[in-house]
């Protein structure tokens, strides 16, 4: 690769940018700074605050397979600036990830904030550790207090990562922010009331 975006904008790629004359902009881009290829602390700070990712892994052969992880804040750990991992839980035994990744190490992870509207492309390379139970414990989410079973770990390399834009986001908000903001409506509410029956009292 001469340029980190490389890993993404193959020489087809880059042939059909410039038919639809996009190319000329990436290429400034890439001349200039181009994608970043470690871990930014806000980067980090966004991925610790995630309940929600998507890991896109492919077999020898190039099929793609892409699995959903979810836990609570925190449960994707940023080990240093070029390495991620988790605790894999038991799942539905299918081992489709694990089984790709044992013939082609190549990955990609997928993280999207639909409050906010954020979304990052992270490309590298991962491995399964099925014998560290030291490392397992230390990555469960909740100190033992969440309920899955860490089976493995997955230890994802970064080699290069980029931020999309907004657009065709759709903005959602989890179910617990929800919840709190109701509650604190419900508790505001609930004070005025209070102070409009003590003035009609007086």
């Amino acid at each position: 690769m001469v340029y980190p975006s490389d890993i993404a904008f193959t020489e087809s790629v880059k042939a059909i940018q410039e038919r639809k004359q996009s190319r000329e902009a990436y290429a400034r881009l890439e001349r200039d700074n181009g994608w970043p290829t470690e871990l930014t602390p806000d980067l980090s700070h966004f991925v610790a605050a995630q309940t929600s990712f998507f890991l896109g892994t492919a077999n020898h052969a190039g099929q793609p397979y892409i699995q959903h992880r979810g836990g609570p804040p925190g449960f994707l750990h940023v080990i240093d600036s070029r390495t991620l991992a988790f605790a894999d839980f038991k799942g539905n035994r299918q081992y489709v990830t694990q089984g790709n990744l044992a013939e082609n190490p190549k990955a990609f992870l997928f993280l999207i904030d639909y409050e906010s509207r954020v979304r990052i492309k992270i490309w590298g390379s991962a491995e399964v550790l099925e014998d560290q139970p030291e490392l397992l414990k230390r990555l469960m989410p909740g100190q033992g207090t969440y309920k899955a079973r860490g089976e493995q770990v997955i230890l994802f390399n970064v080699e290069a990562w980029d931020r999309n834009c907004q657009q065709h986001i759709p903005r959602k908000i989890d179910r617990e922010h929800v919840e709190a903001l109701m509650a604190e409506r419900d508790r505001r509410i609930e004070a005025l009331e209070a102070q409009v029956r003590l003035y009609e009292r007086e």
